[in-house]
């Protein structure tokens, strides 16, 4: 990737990825759902598998995950 077209395509992509699977990892390790961690761990998806998971399977909605992106005072020490 010598272009600068090529990270521009690249990086929003790995950005976009990384996002819905760090989201989906949580919820999964959350439920202690082993085999939906290891799965969505392994495989790559570009979060379409993690946006699957965390809405259909795991029936979380949008507050949710705003909720777990939002750091809680009380939970940090």
């Amino acid at each position: 990737m010598n272009s600068g077209w090529g990270w521009g395509v690249l990086l929003p992509i790995l950005i976009w990825s990384l996002f819905w699977k760090g989201c989906a990892l949580w919820i999964a390790s959350k439920n202690n759902q082993k085999r939906w961690f290891l799965v969505l761990l392994v495989l790559n998806t570009m979060g379409i598998l993690e946006i699957i998971y965390i809405f259909y399977i795991a029936k979380k909605k949008w507050a949710d995950i705003k909720e777990i992106l939002t750091v809680n005072n009380s939970e940090v020490k």
